[in-house]
């Protein structure tokens, strides 16, 4: 039927005779043409052939009968479809990169970078204060990747007959109930329940871990620091002298020198404001000296100043691990020095430990000046 509707339509078309427009003689533009005749016809019926208008009535019919079913169809599932977020700003992802930065003139493989990042979150950082901000462990990072490139130029390996000792040891210290070389099944699954990770890829942390422990204990033990009797001694004191301390935590110097000032010309001040204000008097305990040196960052001009002071007697003010304190002096305890005569030389041992690290953090710093380590992402942040 719509091949005969077509037919009966074009029937009206003047063959070999373009009707006439405005006097002239109308053709069909060709391609090339379309340019020129876009808007600049006369205004016609939009067609160049006469129309058989009864035709296209019934033309119109059909369609109507034909398509309007499939036609609603199509548009009323088009409104039932939830609308696709548009996101006129989104942008290709771009490529990962291939190279993370470079140190000694030699890039850093991506690869490498996310390996190491996987064992830093897994086991922290073994070699100093846990990382707390994500700077702190790209910090933790670099180092690791610096010292595994170094202990690759010195071709330091580890077996795996090295490797199994690792891990078991690290099972060890979680107090597993399994043997990991006889149930590699439950070894896998513990793996995975710990740190999300394959068994291999956790053997090969424990690879990485030990390759740079190697190499830190190779530095140290070309390290051989000369250690005196006086150190020795000092070191054994430091130990073994003993302090029990209040002391009043102030943010700045002269807040707490204020309250000394107060407190010397009436010791019942300190009490009053121990009452009143109770939780800026802190008491570290019996402890030895290096503890509150350590710990506490007590001045060691101060606690031995308050080891030959009496009991209930007043520290002036000294910069303490927060501002500054003024410490009343509750107990002391003396070093028993004929203990010294007998453990003379473990104090040898210790201050020489003490030294060969030292040494080790002076020689990984300099490691650090040589290898002019440059992070792309930090660099192109910094160029912006």
């Amino acid at each position: 039927m719509l091949y005969f509707l077509l037919d009966y339509i074009q029937s009206g078309v003047r063959k070999g005779k373009p009707r006439e427009i405005g006097g002239r003689k109308a053709v069909h533009p060709t391609p090339s043409k379309l340019g020129v005749w876009a808007g600049r016809l006369p205004k016609t019926n939009g067609y160049f052939f006469n129309l058989n208008i009864p035709a296209v009535v019934c033309l119109g019919y059909f369609f109507l009968i034909i398509f309007f079913p499939l036609s609603a169809k199509l548009v009323f599932s088009q409104e039932l479809r939830p609308e696709e977020p548009k996101n006129e700003e989104a942008k290709e992802k771009e490529p990962a990169p291939e190279f993370m930065g470079e140190f000694f003139d030699a890039q850093v493989p991506a690869q490498n970078y996310y390996f190491v990042k996987s064992t830093v979150i897994v086991f922290g950082n073994r070699w100093g204060a846990a990382p707390r901000t994500l700077e702190e462990q790209e910090d933790s990072i670099w180092d690791q990747l610096l010292l595994s490139f170094e202990a690759f130029r010195r071709n330091v390996i580890v077996s795996q007959e090295e490797v199994g000792q690792g891990i078991t040891k690290t099972l060890q210290e979680y107090k597993v109930d399994f043997d990991w070389k006889n149930n590699p099944e439950a070894y896998k699954k513990w793996v995975e329940e710990k740190s999300g990770e394959s068994a291999e890829l956790f053997g090969n942390q424990i690879r990485h871990l030990l390759q740079i422990e190697k190499l830190r204990q190779q530095v140290m033990d070309s390290i051989n620091p000369e250690v005196t009797g006086q150190e020795a001694h000092q070191t054994f004191l430091d130990e073994h002298n003993s302090l029990s301390v209040e002391v009043v935590q102030f943010d700045a110097q002269k807040q707490a020198e204020e309250f000394y000032q107060k407190v010397r010309r009436g010791q019942k001040f300190w009490e009053k404001e121990k009452t009143n204000k109770p939780d800026i008097f802190k008491r570290p305990g019996f402890v030895s000296l290096i503890f509150l040196m350590e710990l506490w960052k007590f001045p060691r001009e101060a606690v031995y100043k308050m080891m030959r002071m009496k009991q209930g007697s007043v520290h002036p003010p000294a910069p303490i691990y927060k501002g500054y304190g003024v410490f009343l002096v509750l107990e002391k305890r003396l070093a028993d020095e004929l203990r010294y005569a007998k453990e003379k030389n473990s104090y040898y041992e210790k201050v020489r430990g003490r030294k060969k690290y030292e040494g080790l953090n002076v020689w990984f710093k300099g490691l650090k000046e040589q290898a002019k380590i440059t992070i792309y992402e930090k660099k192109r942040e910094e160029e912006k």
